[in-house]
Parts: structure tokens; C-alpha cells; sequence
């Protein structure tokens, strides 16, 4: 009678807990089943903006998610998108275990949280780091390295050799910004492959950013050692190159390399509280590796990837190339403001290959209300620029390598435009496009002007995609260059 008296008892409870879960779901948004405790993990795969993609194809262009422990809002379209920020605009940043260290605690302007601080980083990274006036006074190093990297491909074309593209590539962009933010003579003593594990460690799956209580896996897996160890190397190169700096006094010149800037600025009482100690100066380094260095290569990689699978681009792109030209032996700066067909190549390619494809996650700071329905406080925001720049409903063939849908078109990728969005969009878009772009367009303007390129008999091409925070060409691209006669 007891047992019956209290089944009695916890009835209109049982309904009333199944009509509000009930309710519950109907304001949320659609959503892939989940597994207990992982959530939907499982459902993210080895390319994660691939995975999300095809979710999104399935659930919608909004799909709230459960990534262990951390509610992930995907937005998917360039209308989604829109109509999200039209009222919100989401400006922080979650704590991720790999960014927090690499940053000093959150000190670079990538990973910063909004408030302050990162207000007047990223001010005075834009007037004072990477405006036109001090991108352009690295117009020497562009054209040094662009030199260094035809001649040691002319050298190939001599002992008809193919040439590592990917590799090459990877090497002239190390060079630019290392000189560019170091000064030539500590640029020399850069070991890339410490750069290169920061990279890739970045890019790591970390347990302990979805399921907390389980980040101890990431000890026994070995990532926590490994990026202690590179963090260790990275820290003392920093060191030292701020130590060399130092001792070498200062200037009444304009300052040669970036991390004069810095400390200059670090000496400033106008910007005391924002570059108030080394760490700060170490915090922004990392981001101009982060922006500068691997963005580039993998976007030119990708260029000529795409350029070699479409042949007549490659000859469109080349004839314009030779033109303007003519016969000075290369392509120099001030050429590429005539390069009307390369520039739309390199659009085209970041709109099918964008570097960081899922850009950096922001994070909500309290409850809002997206369409009509809540989106909690710690929501962590995923934009997956990839699935939104081959959204049918906005690009025509969205598959298709074709530079010139951008001819009548006015989708720009300069952080205004949700259509296109390979360097984010809004506030927190990345500064570094002034840096990048230059560097990008004078590279794959001399490999165009000064070779012939063609894959090695028997071999086809691949687009298989290498995950890391930038994305990669899985397999180095390796083309046969053939020098071209015409400009000697």
C-alpha cells in the first residue's frame, strides 16, 4: 500500500519532467543523437570541419551540439551567420589548454579575452605592427627570399629534378616572418622545427578542452611532455632574441624588425599597462608566427595545388603573369597592383582551401536568445568558414575552382563580408591580412612568371587535407618546373 501510495505520489512529477524535457527540446536547435558523457565526439572525425559540414547538410546551418562537456554552437551558412551576429556579437574567447600556455596566459591578441587588453593589443598591432606604412617597409625581405626560393628551383630545372613544393614553400614563408619579427641576424639561428611542433601542437586534439575530469589522458598520451618540452625551446629563443635586442640598444632609426617595435613600445609609458612586461611581448611573437607563417604557405601550396588540376587557370593566370612583367627576369611589387586574374586565384583558393576553416572558436559570455530560442552562458561558437563558402544558396557551382566568379562580385575577405570569411569576420578577425597577402601574391606571381610547372610522369594530384590549426596538403606537393625562356 505504501509502494502504491507513493507511485501514486510521483506520477504527475514523471509527466510534468517528461513535458518540460519535452518543451525543453523543442527550443533548441537541431541536433545529431548524442552518447553519454561524449556527447556528440564521436560524430567529429579526423577533419572536423568536413564532419560538420555534412552534419550541417543534415541538421541545419545552426546546430547546437554537446562536445563532452562544452555546448558548441555550429554556424554553417553565410544567412546563419548574418542573422547570429546581426544581434550578437560574440567576442571572447574559451580557455583552451594549448593556447593558454602558448600565449602566456592568454597574452596574445589571438587568444585574448575581450576586454581591455585585448582592445588595445590589437589596436596598436594595427598601427603600429602591421600597417601598410611598416608592411611595406619589409618590401626588401619579401624580394630577397622571393629570389633565394627561384634560384634554388632553377637549380632543379638544370638537373631536372623535381622539386618539393610544399617544402620550399613552407621554407620562404619561415624566412619572411622570421626576419621580418627577429632582424636578420637571429633569423639565421630560428630552429623551424620548434615552430613547426608549436603549430602542430596547437592543432592537437586536448582531452582536458572537452571533458576536464578526463584531461589526464592528455598525460598519458604524451602530449602534455611534448608541449612542456617545445614550450621550454620556445621560451628560451624568445630569451634570447629579446636579450639580443636589448643589448644592442636602441635607435633614433626607424626600428628593423618587429621585436624592436615591441620593445620600444614595451619602453613607452603611452602603452605601459598594455605591453607592461616581457611575457606581453612574448604573447604577440607567437601570433605573428601563427598569422604570418603558416597561412601563407598553406595558402600557396593550395593555389598551386588547384592551379595544376585547372590548367586553363594556370595559363590564364601565367600569360597575365608575363605581361606585366615583360622582360625583367621577375615579378616585382609594385607589379602585383596589375595582376587583376592572380589576385582572383588567390580568392578562389581561400575560398575552397581557407587556412583555418573552423577559425578560432569564440565563446558566449552570458545567455542569449538565438532565434527564439536560448543558447546558454559558456557556449562555445564554431564558424566553419569552409561549409560556408560552399553553401549552394550563395556560390553557384560551389565545388568548382573558377577565380572568375569574383570578376562582378563584391564578396571581400577582409572581415565585413559573411559570405567569405578565410581571415574570420568582425572584430575578431585576423590583423595579419595586410602582412600575408603581399607575401602570398609576389610568391605565386615569380613561380608563374619564371616556370613551367607539371606533375612527375605516371604521378596524379590529390586534395587529401592534413589537419593542424591551419590545414595542409596532406602529401608535399611535388612538381618537374621548366624554366621559362622568355624572360632571359
Amino acid at each position: 500500500m505504501l509502494l502504491l501510495c507513493l507511485l501514486l505520489l510521483l506520477l504527475p512529477m514523471f509527466f510534468l519532467h517528461t513535458k518540460l524535457r519535452k518543451n525543453q527540446r523543442n527550443h533548441l536547435f537541431a541536433c545529431p543523437r548524442k552518447l553519454p558523457i561524449i556527447g556528440n565526439l564521436h560524430q567529429i572525425g579526423a577533419l572536423p570541419h568536413r564532419s560538420l559540414h555534412k552534419l550541417s547538410v543534415k541538421h541545419g546551418p545552426l546546430m547546437l551540439l554537446q562536445l563532452g562537456s562544452v555546448p558548441t554552437l555550429v554556424i554553417s551558412t553565410a544567412d546563419a551567420l548574418r542573422e547570429v551576429l546581426k544581434t550578437n556579437d560574440f567576442l571572447n574567447r574559451p580557455s583552451l589548454y594549448a593556447a593558454k600556455r602558448y600565449s602566456y596566459g592568454y597574452l596574445s591578441i589571438s587568444f585574448a579575452p575581450y576586454g581591455e587588453y585585448w582592445r588595445q593589443a590589437r589596436k596598436v598591432c594595427i598601427s603600429e605592427l602591421l600597417s601598410v606604412k611598416r608592411v611595406q617597409s619589409f618590401g626588401k625581405i619579401r624580394e630577397e627570399e622571393v629570389a633565394n626560393l627561384i634560384s634554388g628551383i632553377r637549380k632543379a630545372c638544370f638537373s631536372s629534378n623535381p622539386v618539393n613544393l610544399s617544402k620550399v614553400l613552407q621554407d620562404t614563408s619561415n624566412m619572411i616572418v622570421t626576419r621580418v619579427t627577429f632582424g636578420d641576424r637571429i633569423a639565421a639561428q630560428a630552429n623551424g622545427q620548434i615552430l613547426e611542433e608549436n603549430q602542430r601542437l596547437l592543432g592537437e586534439f586536448w582531452v582536458v578542452d572537452y571533458l576536464p575530469w578526463f584531461g589526464w589522458i592528455d598525460a598519458l598520451t604524451g602530449l602534455r611532455k611534448r608541449l612542456e618540452i617545445n614550450f621550454k625551446e620556445l621560451d628560451e629563443f624568445f630569451n634570447h632574441v629579446i636579450e639580443e635586442h636589448m643589448r644592442g640598444g636602441s635607435s633614433n632609426h626607424e626600428p628593423c624588425d618587429l621585436v624592436h617595435v615591441l620593445l620600444q613600445l614595451h619602453k613607452d609609458p603611452a602603452y605601459g599597462t598594455t605591453f607592461s612586461s616581457v611575457s606581453h611581448i612574448k604573447g604577440i611573437i607567437v601570433d605573428m608566427f601563427a598569422a604570418g607563417t603558416d597561412t601563407s604557405y598553406a595558402t600557396l601550396t593550395w593555389s598551386m595545388t588547384e592551379l595544376i588540376i585547372n590548367p586553363r587557370a594556370m595559363a590564364k593566370a601565367r600569360d597575365e603573369v608575363r605581361k606585366v612583367a615583360g622582360k625583367k627576369g621577375k615579378v616585382e611589387e609594385h607589379d602585383l597592383q596589375d595582376l587583376t586574374y592572380l589576385k582572383l586565384v588567390i580568392k578562389e583558393t581561400m575560398r575552397l582551401h581557407p587556412p583555418a576553416p573552423l577559425l578560432i572558436p569564440r565563446e558566449t559570455t552570458e545567455t542569449c536568445v538565438i532565434q527564439g530560442r536560448q543558447v546558454p552562458p559558456k557556449t562555445r561558437i564554431i564558424i566553419n568558414a569552409r561549409a560556408i563558402s560552399l553553401d549552394p544558396n550563395t556560390w553557384e557551382n560551389p565545388e568548382e575552382f573558377r577565380p572568375e566568379r569574383f570578376i562582378d562580385s563584391n564578396a571581400d575577405f577582409r572581415g565585413q563580408d559573411f559570405r567569405f570569411v578565410p581571415f574570420g569576420v568582425g572584430r575578431r578577425s585576423c590583423p595579419g591580412i595586410n602582412f600575408a597577402l603581399p607575401v602570398v601574391e609576389l610568391v605565386l606571381a615569380n613561380l608563374l612568371y619564371c616556370f613551367d610547372w607539371e606533375l612527375p610522369t605516371g604521378q596524379e594530384m590529390d586534395l587529401e587535407e592534413e589537419l593542424g590549426i591551419t590545414v595542409h596538403k596532406k602529401n608535399p606537393l611535388v612538381l618537374v618546373p621548366k624554366l621559362f625562356q622568355g624572360n632571359v
